[in-house]
């Protein structure tokens, strides 16, 4: 099982790069929540290898631009930017029908697997989970998508 902490910190990072409602929260002079335009195109994976391993963050714009920190299991943060092409292949899959239906809720998904690297990509359309570990497969979008990230950028596909 996912230590509670992993589940915390994955639905706090939601809500702070995405809002309640999907879109980009920021503050008003007032401190109050804002919602800005909608979060499609950006997306982010939070990967932490067993239950003691360092929680690795990558953050992807719309635009292309990302920012990964502890994603090699190094400490340090790395930023670039998607190419046009991996880009363009990005958005395609963010935008495709079926990932709706690759969330967590939707399978009912229970991470099984002890001391295994459990990636999550938090979407536009939410949270899909997977683990790197026997007999697993993973969402098949939502594992196009895990495999473009990490061949784009430090993030590592298996533990």
């Amino acid at each position: 099982m996912v230590s509670a902490g992993v589940v915390l910190t994955v639905t706090l990072t939601a809500c702070s790069v995405f809002g309640e409602d999907g879109g980009e929260s920021t503050r008003d002079p007032k401190g109050t929540a804002v919602t800005a335009s909608p979060a499609a195109g950006r997306v982010s994976l939070l990967q932490k290898l067993g239950q003691d391993g360092p929680l690795r963050s990558l953050n992807v714009e719309p635009d292309g631009r990302w920012e990964c920190d502890d994603c090699a299991g190094d400490g340090v943060t790395s930023t670039g930017t998607l190419d046009p092409e991996q880009l363009q292949r990005l958005h395609g899959l963010l935008a495709d029908p079926r990932l709706a239906q690759e969330t967590d809720e939707v399978r009912k998904y229970k991470a099984t697997c002890i001391d295994s690297l459990t990636s999550s990509l938090l979407t536009s359309v939410g949270l899909i989970t997977s683990q790197d570990c026997p007999g697993e497969e993973r969402p098949p979008v939502a594992g196009e998508i895990l495999l473009l990230l990490t061949q784009a950028t430090p993030a590592e596909p298996t533990a």
